[in-house]
Protein backbone atom coordinates (compact mmCIF):
# COMPACT_ATOMS: atom_id res chain seq x y z
CA UNK A 1 0.00 0.00 0.00
CA UNK A 2 2.86 2.40 1.05
CA UNK A 3 4.44 1.69 -2.61
CA UNK A 4 1.04 2.28 -4.45
CA UNK A 5 0.62 5.82 -2.16
CA UNK A 6 4.32 7.06 -3.64
CA UNK A 7 3.32 6.22 -6.98
CA UNK A 8 0.09 7.78 -6.98
CA UNK A 9 1.48 11.07 -5.10
CA UNK A 10 4.56 11.08 -8.04
CA UNK A 11 1.75 11.13 -10.75
CA UNK A 12 0.25 14.18 -8.90
CA UNK A 13 2.99 16.18 -9.00
CA UNK A 14 3.87 14.86 -12.65
CA UNK A 15 -0.08 16.11 -13.50
CA UNK A 16 0.63 19.57 -11.13
CA UNK A 17 3.98 20.22 -12.98
CA UNK A 18 2.88 20.78 -17.10
CA UNK A 19 5.20 22.60 -17.96
CA UNK A 20 8.13 20.70 -17.03
CA UNK A 21 6.23 18.12 -18.65
CA UNK A 22 7.23 17.02 -22.40
CA UNK A 23 4.13 17.45 -24.82
CA UNK A 24 1.79 14.31 -25.35
CA UNK A 25 2.30 15.06 -29.25
CA UNK A 26 6.04 15.74 -29.11
CA UNK A 27 6.97 12.87 -30.36
CA UNK A 28 3.80 12.34 -33.09
CA UNK A 29 4.69 12.21 -37.48
CA UNK A 30 2.50 15.37 -39.01
CA UNK A 31 1.64 15.80 -42.31
CA UNK A 32 -0.69 18.90 -43.40
CA UNK A 33 -1.39 18.61 -47.09
CA UNK A 34 -3.05 21.56 -49.39
CA UNK A 35 -4.54 19.23 -52.36
CA UNK A 36 -5.47 22.34 -54.45
CA UNK A 37 -5.46 25.92 -55.67
CA UNK A 38 -8.67 26.44 -57.60
CA UNK A 39 -12.21 28.08 -56.15
CA UNK A 40 -15.42 25.93 -56.80
CA UNK A 41 -15.48 28.36 -59.20
CA UNK A 42 -11.99 27.50 -61.22
CA UNK A 43 -10.64 30.55 -60.39
CA UNK A 44 -7.29 30.77 -58.09
CA UNK A 45 -8.25 30.91 -54.20
CA UNK A 46 -5.79 30.70 -51.30
CA UNK A 47 -7.51 28.97 -48.96
CA UNK A 48 -6.42 25.36 -49.03
CA UNK A 49 -3.03 27.14 -48.64
CA UNK A 50 -4.22 29.46 -46.08
CA UNK A 51 -5.50 26.53 -44.17
CA UNK A 52 -2.43 24.46 -44.57
CA UNK A 53 -0.01 27.32 -43.25
CA UNK A 54 -2.61 27.84 -40.26
CA UNK A 55 -3.47 24.42 -39.11
CA UNK A 56 0.13 23.57 -39.06
CA UNK A 57 0.65 26.59 -36.98
CA UNK A 58 -1.79 25.74 -34.67
CA UNK A 59 -0.64 22.07 -33.95
CA UNK A 60 2.85 23.57 -33.03
CA UNK A 61 1.02 25.58 -30.76
CA UNK A 62 -0.80 22.49 -29.17
CA UNK A 63 2.43 20.92 -28.67
CA UNK A 64 3.06 18.84 -32.08
CA UNK A 65 6.92 19.31 -32.75
CA UNK A 66 7.80 21.41 -35.87
CA UNK A 67 10.99 19.08 -37.07
CA UNK A 68 8.24 16.67 -37.30
CA UNK A 69 6.12 18.10 -39.62
CA UNK A 70 5.58 17.91 -42.83
CA UNK A 71 3.81 20.96 -45.30
CA UNK A 72 2.92 20.00 -48.60
CA UNK A 73 1.28 22.59 -51.43
CA UNK A 74 0.49 22.49 -54.83
CA UNK A 75 2.28 25.72 -55.43
CA UNK A 76 5.76 25.30 -53.06
CA UNK A 77 7.36 28.57 -54.94
CA UNK A 78 4.58 30.81 -54.17
CA UNK A 79 5.46 30.43 -50.27
CA UNK A 80 8.30 30.99 -48.19
CA UNK A 81 7.45 28.24 -45.44
CA UNK A 82 10.56 26.30 -45.15
CA UNK A 83 10.82 22.61 -46.24
CA UNK A 84 7.69 22.95 -48.12
CA UNK A 85 6.95 20.20 -50.54
CA UNK A 86 5.07 19.28 -53.93
CA UNK A 87 1.28 18.06 -53.05
CA UNK A 88 2.04 14.46 -54.46
CA UNK A 89 0.99 11.30 -53.57
CA UNK A 90 4.69 9.57 -53.71
CA UNK A 91 5.74 12.27 -51.89
CA UNK A 92 3.71 12.82 -49.00
CA UNK A 93 4.04 8.86 -48.82
CA UNK A 94 8.14 9.26 -48.89
CA UNK A 95 7.57 12.18 -45.61
CA UNK A 96 5.37 9.74 -43.85
CA UNK A 97 7.89 7.25 -44.02
CA UNK A 98 10.41 9.40 -42.92
CA UNK A 99 8.70 11.05 -40.73
CA UNK A 100 7.03 7.62 -38.48
CA UNK A 101 10.77 6.45 -38.94
CA UNK A 102 11.99 9.04 -36.80
CA UNK A 103 8.70 10.27 -34.57
CA UNK A 104 7.46 7.27 -33.46
CA UNK A 105 4.61 7.85 -30.65
CA UNK A 106 1.67 8.41 -33.30
CA UNK A 107 0.27 9.96 -36.68
CA UNK A 108 -1.85 12.98 -37.55
CA UNK A 109 -2.19 13.25 -41.16
CA UNK A 110 -4.20 16.43 -42.28
CA UNK A 111 -6.07 17.63 -45.83
CA UNK A 112 -7.41 20.55 -47.09
CA UNK A 113 -8.58 20.15 -50.94
CA UNK A 114 -11.73 19.82 -53.24
CA UNK A 115 -13.28 16.45 -53.03
CA UNK A 116 -15.16 14.10 -55.05
CA UNK A 117 -17.59 10.58 -54.07
CA UNK A 118 -13.52 8.63 -55.30
CA UNK A 119 -11.83 10.60 -53.02
CA UNK A 120 -9.71 13.76 -51.95
CA UNK A 121 -8.08 16.08 -55.00
CA UNK A 122 -4.09 16.07 -54.78
CA UNK A 123 -2.87 18.78 -57.26
CA UNK A 124 -4.28 16.86 -60.58
CA UNK A 125 -5.73 13.38 -59.46
CA UNK A 126 -7.59 11.90 -56.91
CA UNK A 127 -6.16 10.57 -53.71
CA UNK A 128 -8.70 7.41 -53.27
CA UNK A 129 -9.74 6.06 -49.79
CA UNK A 130 -8.23 2.39 -50.04
CA UNK A 131 -4.65 4.36 -51.21
CA UNK A 132 -4.44 6.88 -48.02
CA UNK A 133 -6.00 3.44 -46.09
CA UNK A 134 -2.56 1.58 -47.14
CA UNK A 135 -0.24 4.50 -46.97
CA UNK A 136 -1.38 4.48 -42.76
CA UNK A 137 -0.83 0.70 -42.78
CA UNK A 138 2.41 0.94 -43.79
CA UNK A 139 4.02 4.00 -42.33
CA UNK A 140 1.51 4.83 -38.78
CA UNK A 141 0.83 0.70 -38.40
CA UNK A 142 -1.16 0.44 -34.95
CA UNK A 143 0.25 3.65 -33.71
CA UNK A 144 -2.55 6.20 -32.54
CA UNK A 145 -3.25 7.94 -35.96
CA UNK A 146 -5.66 11.30 -35.59
CA UNK A 147 -7.11 12.19 -39.65
CA UNK A 148 -8.66 15.34 -40.72
CA UNK A 149 -10.29 15.89 -44.56
CA UNK A 150 -11.28 18.97 -44.96
CA UNK A 151 -12.81 18.40 -48.93
CA UNK A 152 -16.50 17.70 -50.33
CA UNK A 153 -17.42 13.63 -50.00
CA UNK A 154 -14.41 13.46 -47.67
CA UNK A 155 -17.03 10.79 -45.21
CA UNK A 156 -16.34 8.23 -47.60
CA UNK A 157 -12.91 7.83 -46.27
CA UNK A 158 -14.06 6.69 -42.84
CA UNK A 159 -14.81 3.35 -43.77
CA UNK A 160 -11.73 2.73 -45.47
CA UNK A 161 -10.11 4.48 -42.30
CA UNK A 162 -11.40 3.35 -39.41
CA UNK A 163 -9.77 1.20 -37.11
CA UNK A 164 -9.05 0.51 -33.92
CA UNK A 165 -6.51 2.82 -33.25
CA UNK A 166 -7.72 6.05 -35.13
CA UNK A 167 -9.89 8.95 -35.27
CA UNK A 168 -11.11 10.10 -38.35
CA UNK A 169 -12.77 13.77 -38.96
CA UNK A 170 -13.83 15.02 -42.15
CA UNK A 171 -15.74 17.64 -43.59
CA UNK A 172 -18.79 15.92 -45.21
CA UNK A 173 -20.62 13.34 -45.07
CA UNK A 174 -20.01 10.66 -47.77
CA UNK A 175 -23.02 12.10 -50.27
CA UNK A 176 -22.19 15.88 -49.44
CA UNK A 177 -20.67 19.02 -50.15
CA UNK A 178 -18.70 20.71 -48.06
CA UNK A 179 -18.61 24.86 -48.13
CA UNK A 180 -16.19 27.76 -47.92
CA UNK A 181 -13.94 27.12 -51.39
CA UNK A 182 -14.65 30.47 -53.31
CA UNK A 183 -12.31 32.73 -54.65
CA UNK A 184 -12.63 34.98 -51.84
CA UNK A 185 -12.85 32.91 -48.51
CA UNK A 186 -10.21 32.96 -46.37
CA UNK A 187 -10.65 29.39 -45.37
CA UNK A 188 -13.03 26.11 -45.96
CA UNK A 189 -16.09 26.88 -43.74
CA UNK A 190 -14.56 23.48 -41.60
CA UNK A 191 -10.89 24.58 -41.58
CA UNK A 192 -11.95 28.20 -40.31
CA UNK A 193 -14.27 25.73 -37.25
CA UNK A 194 -11.03 23.25 -36.88
CA UNK A 195 -8.97 26.76 -36.46
CA UNK A 196 -11.38 28.66 -34.30
CA UNK A 197 -11.84 25.53 -31.84
CA UNK A 198 -8.56 24.20 -31.24
CA UNK A 199 -7.68 26.21 -28.72
CA UNK A 200 -10.08 25.49 -26.64
CA UNK A 201 -10.45 22.06 -26.75
CA UNK A 202 -9.09 19.83 -24.37
CA UNK A 203 -8.32 16.71 -26.30
CA UNK A 204 -9.16 15.68 -29.72
CA UNK A 205 -12.62 13.89 -29.39
CA UNK A 206 -13.54 17.57 -27.92
CA UNK A 207 -12.13 19.15 -30.96
CA UNK A 208 -14.34 17.06 -33.69
CA UNK A 209 -17.37 17.66 -31.49
CA UNK A 210 -16.67 21.81 -31.50
CA UNK A 211 -15.75 21.58 -35.06
CA UNK A 212 -19.17 19.37 -35.78
CA UNK A 213 -21.17 21.72 -34.14
CA UNK A 214 -19.28 25.14 -34.99
CA UNK A 215 -20.04 23.94 -38.83
CA UNK A 216 -23.98 23.53 -38.05
CA UNK A 217 -23.72 26.81 -36.69
CA UNK A 218 -21.90 28.52 -39.56
CA UNK A 219 -23.82 26.92 -42.70
CA UNK A 220 -27.28 27.55 -40.79
CA UNK A 221 -25.81 31.45 -40.44
CA UNK A 222 -24.83 31.51 -44.22
CA UNK A 223 -27.98 29.92 -45.47
CA UNK A 224 -26.02 26.96 -47.13
CA UNK A 225 -28.03 23.73 -47.57
CA UNK A 226 -28.10 20.62 -47.47
CA UNK A 227 -25.81 21.00 -44.64
CA UNK A 228 -22.44 18.92 -44.89
CA UNK A 229 -22.41 17.16 -41.86
CA UNK A 230 -18.96 16.26 -40.52
CA UNK A 231 -18.51 13.05 -39.65
CA UNK A 232 -16.42 11.45 -36.56
CA UNK A 233 -15.06 7.94 -36.04
CA UNK A 234 -12.91 7.19 -32.56
CA UNK A 235 -11.59 3.41 -33.01
CA UNK A 236 -12.63 1.32 -29.69
CA UNK A 237 -9.01 0.77 -28.58
CA UNK A 238 -8.29 4.54 -29.17
CA UNK A 239 -11.10 6.29 -27.36
CA UNK A 240 -10.15 5.79 -24.06
CA UNK A 241 -6.83 7.02 -24.70
CA UNK A 242 -7.46 10.62 -26.46
CA UNK A 243 -8.80 11.76 -23.57
CA UNK A 244 -5.07 11.54 -21.84
CA UNK A 245 -3.61 13.70 -24.77
CA UNK A 246 -4.09 16.76 -24.04
CA UNK A 247 -4.26 19.94 -26.81
CA UNK A 248 -1.99 22.20 -24.95
CA UNK A 249 -1.99 26.23 -25.90
CA UNK A 250 0.26 28.91 -26.05
CA UNK A 251 3.38 29.51 -28.16
CA UNK A 252 5.34 26.91 -30.27
CA UNK A 253 8.19 25.67 -28.77
CA UNK A 254 11.49 26.36 -29.99
CA UNK A 255 13.33 24.10 -31.84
Amino acid sequence: MRRLAWLLAGLVLALAAPAQAASPFADWAVVVVAGDWHAHSGGPSEAFDNARHDVSQALEKAGFEAANLRQFSVRPERYKDPGLGKSEPNAIFDAMVDLTGKATGGCLVYFSSHGAPQGVVVDQQLLPPPVLAGMLDKTCGARPTVVVISACFSGVFVPALAGANRMVLTAARPDRSSFGCGEADRYPYFDECFLSSIAGAASFPALGVAVQRCVATREVREGMTPPSEPQLFIGGALKPLLPLYSLASGPPRAN
